[in-house]
């Protein structure tokens, strides 16, 4: 027999915040337990096992030491043939905390600085409150993914076989976001986040004596065109209805002011939405380093690592993501003008191989993902929880 349909959209909305609130005050507290206590990329060593023993508590069938430290729970019910994925990031940032709060990190140099603490505890709110009263017909495969910030854990995770092993029909994620009202939700069709590459060029000329700069050939001069020139590629190559992003981050040369080193080092990013735009930035930034050096006497050396695709929301699905917090929450705590953003996920590797939407919520006021001073709003922990157990039951039924 197959788990009882949905109840009319009011009713169930109750019933999941009820009980989400029932016992939501734990979740709190287990939130500030591994902001206490982040991990690197793919070292998500506790945190892991943390998650494996919750899900394996509330009778889901676990799996673990995928992509190294990666956990997938699954929980079947009734006879249904759909498959749902559900994924959350574990990972934290080498930064060093400076909020000052009771709960902050004791780990030296590493803090939760973009919310992957409460992103993971979010999913297991849902996933406890799915295996003791949700009503759904199908599997549900809930997705605990190591080093999201460093490593593309993402793409391990499928290399090491998780859509095979764990067939899913859609695969759904979601980001708090800072600054967006609190509890509001924006989908996005199509491209929500950006692709990412990084690029480091070295520029050699011939040093010398900063007071005989004729007998040089200096990097330095060199370098300061190309970063000029490389504000070009957006604004002559890429057509203004679209969207590229060329940023140079981090230029070092030299150590002492009267001498010309004899080398440059510029760090760039570079993102787009579209694969196209990401062609054009990846050929012409070579090209246009190339040949200022080359004007200047000296030469470049480009090194292009290409990063994280542009997370490409499908259509459906998004749809779905929408509807689904509009009946949970209200038109009002749906953003309907919700813009894409220039930051990157690498959650976009799993969208590439499975349907699917990754959806934001608003974190409120506060300081910047990625910022020393971020943290996640414990208030945001069970409206995420119930639109993650309301998308299971829609997706589901």
């Amino acid at each position: 027999m197959g788990a009882a349909l949905p109840a009319a959209p009011k009713q169930d909305v109750e019933r999941v915040e009820a009980g989400i609130a029932a016992f939501i005050h734990e979740f709190k507290a287990l939130r500030r337990d591994l902001h206490q206590h982040p991990e690197l990329s793919f070292r998500e060593h506790r945190t892991s096992a943390i998650v494996a023993e919750r899900l394996a508590s509330w009778g889901y069938s676990v799996t673990t030491g995928i992509a190294g430290t990666g956990v997938v729970g699954t929980l079947r019910r009734g006879q249904g043939s759909k498959a749902l994925g559900i994924r959350a990031d574990m990972d934290a940032l080498p930064i060093t905390e400076a909020t000052g709060l009771p709960y902050a990190s004791r780990n030296a140099g590493v803090m939760h600085a973009c919310g992957h603490d409460g992103h993971t505890t979010v999913l297991l709110a849902a996933a406890r409150f799915l295996a003791e009263s949700g009503r759904f017909d199908g599997t549900l495969n809930l997705i605990f993914q190591p080093a999201e910030e460093h490593g593309g854990g993402a793409n391990r995770m499928i290399g090491e076989g998780l859509f095979e092993r764990f067939p899913c029909d859609a695969v759904f994620g979601l980001h708090n976001w800072p600054c967006v009202g609190e509890g509001h939700f924006g989908c996005v069709t199509g491209p929500a986040m950006a692709s990412v590459d990084q690029i480091t060029i070295t520029v050699r000329g011939k040093g010398g004596h900063g007071a005989a700069p004729h007998e040089t050939v200096d990097p330095v001069v060199a370098s300061a065109h190309i970063i000029t020139a490389l504000q070009t590629v957006v604004s002559r190559n890429v057509d203004p209805l679209d969207m590229g992003v060329v940023t140079v981050g981090s230029i070092h040369g030299g150590n002492a002011p009267n001498v010309v080193p004899e080398s440059v080092e510029l760090k760039l990013t570079a993102r787009a939405f579209k694969p196209e735009v990401r062609e054009i930035l990846k050929q012409r930034i070579p090209a246009i380093a190339r040949a200022q050096a080359e004007s200047f006497g000296a030469t470049a050396e480009v090194l292009y690592l290409p990063g994280y695709p542009a997370v490409l929301n499908h259509e459906a699905e998004t749809e779905l993501a929408r509807s689904v917090a509009r009946d949970t929450f209200g038109d009002v705590r749906v953003d309907a003008g919700f813009r894409p953003r220039t930051a990157s996920e690498d959650f976009a590797f799993m969208l590439l191989k499975r349907p699917g939407s990754y959806v934001f919520v608003g974190n409120g006021d506060g300081a910047s993902l990625h910022s020393p001073y971020y943290d996640f709003n414990d208030a945001i922990l069970a409206p995420s929880a119930t639109y993650w157990v309301r998308l299971a039951e829609r997706f589901l039924a």
